[in-house]
């Protein structure tokens, strides 16, 4: 009886052995298969205006080297009324070393704009004080607006096709009232946003610089506001767009408006009239300043991220006039300038190509290597020509020049200066958006002839 005791409790001590060995290896296959899970995870996380100024004409280097991949998540919210910042991988042990904006320009070289798609809007009678807010269109989802002035769905093979065409800076203009509640708060739509960071994010992917702006929505807000209005209300979405993207790395580029600095307002009579200079300064140096320290003081990589502000209606001789002040800033060397077409003037009065063309070039660059490049300040030409059609040529090189011959002209002056020239692009007109190339085989060569050079 002894002996069957013994071995009794023999048998269960081995048996609780055996149990307790099973339960420790179940365990610790658990959490394997939990760490894979976030392995797989965290490998996943890692992979116009009105029709005046939407000029049908209005152009790569290596890709830009970055010391980070971008690690944001999509927010998983879809709540119309709130923007919620994506989630965020933990964040490396490694610091992220921004580059200055000299730098970056440098890097950039050749942009094309992704024009008439993020910030296409129901425009019409937008000039009028009875265009009180942004009407619905269609189902109200972030397709229904990025389609809705004739662009194509943008996709990852749209972008991956302008890399290989030799651009290495996209500018994505963004219309930020679309889909927003017109409920006093200014608050930024969270699928809307969203699918900006989806093409910001095949950008990334890509290897390229991405700008982001608000653009048509500054028109909204100026006309109708006050200049302490305005500051709230631009304070308020730029701090909303800089929390949302502050964990990408430096070739996520933040450029604060697009043309209306400086624009008419609205008077007391409901007519949209011209404002004084000295107001349009005002309004121009005060708006550029209050984007500024929105984007700095949400901190993270904001704190040293590269911007670009705006110049008063980005005209070249209004924004190299001595009135016009760059913002004050907490980190050195991190602000660009932007203006628009270094041959407006000439393109509408039918002279390119000609010596007055020319000579006019000339001065235009003349004023902003004098005012930005010569004081440290790179410049940002943020839509620039991209067809030059026969009838807007001087009659003395009417047959005799291209617009690939004028593209060419432009282009390698703007780059001469280390002006970053970002062609403005609608839909197909010069590059084709289904068929991934630039359009004019001619205008093609250029461009990957200009890319190869900068890459030397």
């Amino acid at each position: 009886m002894k002996k069957k005791l013994i071995s009794l409790l023999l048998c269960t001590a081995l048996l609780f052995t055996a149990c307790s060995s099973g339960d420790t290896s179940s365990e610790n296959k658990s959490d394997a298969s939990s760490v894979t899970s976030s392995m797989t995870e965290d490998k996943n996380d890692e992979s116009s205006e009105d029709s005046s100024l939407e000029e049908s004409s209005m152009t790569e280097t290596s890709a830009p080297e970055t010391t980070t991949e971008s690690t944001t998540k999509a927010p998983e919210t879809t709540t119309e009324s709130a923007t919620t910042p994506p989630e965020t991988e933990a964040p490396n042990s490694e610091p992220i070393i921004f580059p200055t904006a000299n730098e970056v320009a440098k890097d950039m070289g050749l942009g094309i704009s992704l024009g008439n798609t993020m910030e296409a809007y129901e425009a019409t009678d937008c000039e009028k004080i009875t265009y009180e807010w942004i009407p619905v269109v269609g189902n109200n989802t972030p397709k229904d607006y990025e389609v809705c002035w004739e662009c194509v769905e943008t996709t990852q093979e749209v972008i991956d096709g302008m890399k290989a065409a030799g651009f290495n800076t996209v500018r994505i203009p963004v219309f930020w009232g679309n889909m927003m509640a017109n409920d006093g708060t200014w608050t930024i739509n969270a699928d809307y946003i969203a699918r900006v960071k989806e093409i910001v994010d095949y950008c990334q992917n890509a290897g390229v610089y991405t700008v982001i702006n608000i653009h048509h929505f500054d028109e909204f807000v100026i006309r109708r506001n006050d200049i302490d209005e305005c500051e709230r209300i631009f304070t308020h979405l730029w701090t909303q767009i800089a929390e949302y993207f502050k964990d990408y790395g430096p070739t996520l580029v933040f450029e604060g408006y697009n043309e209306y600095l400086g624009g008419n307002q609205f008077n007391d009579k409901g007519q949209l009239v011209e404002v004084s200079k000295s107001d349009g300064y005002k309004m121009t140096n005060t708006m550029n300043q209050c984007f500024v320290d929105a984007v700095r003081k949400t901190g993270g990589n904001n704190a040293e991220r590269v911007l670009i502000v705006s110049g008063y209606w980005t005209n070249i001789d209004l924004t190299t006039d001595s009135k016009f002040k760059m913002p004050t800033d907490t980190v050195a060397d991190r602000l660009m300038v932007s203006v628009h077409y270094v041959d407006n003037n000439m393109y509408w009065w039918n002279k390119i190509g000609g010596q007055e063309w020319l000579n006019y070039i000339d001065d235009q660059c003349g004023k902003l290597k004098r005012a930005f490049t010569d004081k440290g300040i790179p410049v940002f030409m943020g839509e620039t020509t991209s067809n030059y059609p026969k009838n807007n040529m001087d009659s003395s090189v009417k047959n005799k020049k291209t617009s690939t011959d004028c593209l060419k002209v432009v282009l390698e002056r703007l780059l001469d200066e280390g002006f970053v020239p970002v062609i403005w692009d609608t839909n197909s007109h010069f590059y084709s958006r289904t068929e991934y190339k630039i359009v004019n085989p001619d205008d093609a060569a250029l461009i990957k002839d200009l890319a190869t050079k900068l890459a030397q």
